[in-house]
């Protein structure tokens, strides 16, 4: 039986006091629990900057890549064993910023992955630049003047662009974070769940006390999840009420599915020919 000390680790821990990273962590580890998944069963990949700490914290396989990386490794891991519980652990500048090509092209493919976006609408790492996700106004030391341009929503973005499972959480709601993450996981495609995190350090204006104001869980059976424009219509909502829950579901074949090659069984597992590789190189 997997409960959420197993997933313990002892490696030291230097994210700010209060920092929202800790919610997600522990919600991770929740959610891994409650589906009883061993840690030998599982990946977990990241990029650079604090979210892409995450997995160093949990005791579990992980690959720590390069800035916005993440999702190309994790797609070569998919291939390579369709069988393997895949989570991404990206923070908003790491994943919308530069990696939002690789983004695009998860979505498009619909690799079988759960994506955790820790968005913090800056830059924690790096001492508090503006991210893809700061809203137009956002100061910081770099922007004294304020954010010129207009923050993305990659709810509305993912949506539009044909991603089959979109949600949004939030660090100061564990339980929920912890379900949204486990139906994520259980969806047979690309998954993307933006968690909206609190920075401590560098975002004086999304607080706790903010969201702590303003989040609400949606009402499920309000709406079908399978209703698009329904969907893209609600990730408009922003400022004094801001919804979370799963924004968007259906039903898709994910790529993995979709290639013949592993019916039947693992790449991984299959023999490997270094003859036929190296004729390959050769003939190149």
């Amino acid at each position: 039986m997997t409960d959420v000390k197993t997933y313990d680790c002892d490696y030291e821990n230097k994210w700010c006091p209060g920092c929202g990273n800790f919610g997600i962590l522990n919600a991770m580890k929740k959610a891994l629990a409650e589906q009883d998944l061993p840690p030998e069963q599982l990946l977990i990949v990241s990029g650079i900057g604090q979210a892409g700490k995450t997995p160093h914290f949990l005791k579990c396989n992980y690959f720590h890549g390069l800035h916005g990386r993440a999702l190309p490794v994790a797609t070569g891991a998919k291939l390579a064993s369709h069988d393997l519980n895949i989570l991404v652990s990206m923070g908003d500048g790491d994943c919308y910023g530069e990696g939002g090509n690789h983004l695009l092209a998860a979505i498009r493919r619909n690799i079988d992955v759960t994506l955790l976006v820790h968005n913090n609408m800056v830059y924690g790492l790096t001492k508090g630049q503006a991210s893809p996700t700061s809203v137009h106004g956002f100061v910081t030391k770099a922007q004294p003047h304020g954010v010129t341009g207009e923050g993305l929503n990659p709810l509305a973005l993912a949506i539009s662009q044909g991603a089959g499972f979109v949600a949004r959480g939030y660090n100061g709601k564990m339980d929920h974070l912890s379900y949204l993450i486990q139906e994520g996981m259980r969806y047979r495609g690309f998954a993307l769940i933006d968690i909206l995190q609190v920075c401590v350090s560098f975002n004086r204006v999304n607080t706790t006390e903010f969201y702590n104001k303003r989040v609400y869980e949606m009402d499920a059976s309000e709406y079908p999840r399978d209703d698009w424009h329904q969907a893209l219509e609600n990730t408009q909502i922003w400022g004094d009420r801001i919804p979370i829950g799963i924004f968007y579901q259906k039903e898709t074949e994910s790529f993995t599915d979709r290639l013949p090659e592993l019916k039947s069984g693992p790449l991984l597992d299959r023999p490997r020919d270094a003859g036929r590789v190296q004729g390959v190189i050769s003939g190149a």
